[in-house]
């Protein structure tokens, strides 16, 4: 029996909040300026030594990565959270988090909170999954008891049953997400916060989580933010959306008008992309392979005729030996659709530590004119054949492909009824 939520009832209000990071350096220079600006943090008062304008993100040496976010979210809704990379995302749910406090504003919290920032966030490595559980629903205020009660269902949705004794940091990161999750969303809170962390598990296991969080809001009536650059699964979770556009609330309301306006605003086309951890999407890469940047060869504005190549330089780095590194291409329609998938048509062998490059033809044969987006995975194989996740960048690179079919075939190709992918035209061979 479906819950009963009172319409209007607050879970999180947040007034007008700004967080400011320092560039290259810690110290405010002087002995004295350190002084100020930590008295001033004490008392809950703004940095004499701050000098920040209201409209400006970067100034000197300082970066508002939130820059006057004001945002009610109410109980038993789900509540998605998109923007562009650097838009000021994982900033929020940290705060929100009390991973890390806010430079000006207030947060007002109404309940508990269960939150899933990175894959294995909260998990001791030496501690075995069991112990893990026991000590997050500790924290969140739990007795054993309670925690008992609920340690076989944990158990059971997690799928790791048999290294629930194993200590985590012998998980895999698929392994990581199925517990981590598995804890957030059957301990005791109101509130579930999930920074795209489902990407690393399997399929199945993604629906499950999807199945899960709006089990937990519809029917239990908690709170649930996610935060993820797959559209589909903002559409079947979410009931309202928000858009953060440097450090700001571009847009807040419908789902599929905060998607259009999404992909308006972080659909910037770029012939060079240096990836930094904001690329990387919380995947835990363990820092055997690195990918490090990307250049396209062939464009100056990533704008490709229909059928033609892309060719790219990869430029990775690897802490040592590797063999059969192979690359995974996922490509996704402007709207977050999943189009299909390139590989690589071979392995890399990496002798030793190193940074090497690798050029490659990406094939845009079947694509129809539109904005693509490309999130580029390494993995390799392990002794049972089974992949070994390495590194990925999200996204890795964006293009669009020139409306030039209109021209040939004297149509505007329709992607909400064709799809994204043209074939072939089929060849009439006879009639009568």
């Amino acid at each position: 029996m479906e819950q009963s939520i009172e319409k209007g009832e607050v879970a999180i209000r947040i007034s007008g909040i700004k967080k400011m990071y320092k560039l290259g350096q810690i110290g405010g220079g002087t002995l004295q300026a350190d002084l100020q600006s930590w008295w001033a943090r004490k008392r809950g008062k703004e940095d004499p030594n701050t000098k920040i304008g209201q409209k400006q993100r970067l100034v000197g040496q300082t970066f508002m990565a939130l820059n006057g976010i004001d945002l009610t979210v109410y109980k038993g809704e789900a509540l998605g959270i998109i923007g562009g990379n650097g838009a000021g995302k994982s900033t929020l749910l940290k705060l929100l988090s009390r991973v890390t406090a806010p430079t000006d504003g207030t947060i007002e919290i109404y309940g508990r909170i269960a939150s899933m920032l990175e894959v294995g966030t909260g998990f001791n490595g030496e501690m075995t999954g069991r112990e893990n559980v026991y000590m997050n629903g500790a924290i969140l205020g739990m007795t054993k008891a309670e925690i008992d009660a609920k340690m076989e269902d944990i158990i059971e949705f997690s799928e790791v049953r048999d290294f629930i004794d194993t200590p985590v940091k012998r998980y895999s990161s698929g392994m990581y997400v199925k517990l981590a999750f598995s804890v957030a969303a059957h301990l005791d809170s109101e509130i579930m916060i999930m920074d795209e962390v489902l990407a690393v598990g399997d399929m199945a296991f993604q629906k499950k989580c999807l199945d899960k969080m709006r089990e937990a809001a519809k029917r239990e009536g908690r709170t649930v933010l996610y935060v993820s650059h797959n559209m589909n699964t903002i559409r079947q979770l979410c009931d309202r959306c928000v858009v953060l556009d440097k450090g700001k609330v571009a847009f807040e309301g419908d789902v599929e008008e905060a998607i259009q306006i999404y992909w308006g605003t972080s659909g910037v086309l770029s012939t060079f992309y240096k990836y930094g951890k904001e690329y990387h999407s919380n995947h835990r890469s363990f820092g055997k392979l690195v990918l490090q940047s990307l250049s396209v060869l062939n464009s100056s504005n990533m704008r490709f005729d229909y059928g033609s190549p892309i060719c790219l330089k990869l430029v990775c780095s690897v802490s040592g030996q590797l063999k059969n590194v192979k690359f995974r291409f996922e490509i996704q329609y402007q709207d977050g659709s999943k189009v299909g998938t390139v590989f690589s048509d071979y392995g890399v062998d990496f002798f030793s530590a190193q940074e090497r490059y690798i050029e490659l033809i990406f094939d845009t044969e079947h694509l129809a004119p539109g904005k693509y987006r490309v999130d580029i995975i390494a993995f390799t194989y392990n002794e049972f054949r089974a992949e070994a996740f390495l590194d990925g960048v999200y996204p890795g690179f964006s293009f669009e492909i020139n409306d030039t079919l209109n021209e040939r075939n004297e149509l505007v190709w329709m992607h909400q009824y064709w799809g994204s992918v043209h074939l072939h035209d089929a060849k009439i061979v006879g009639g009568g």
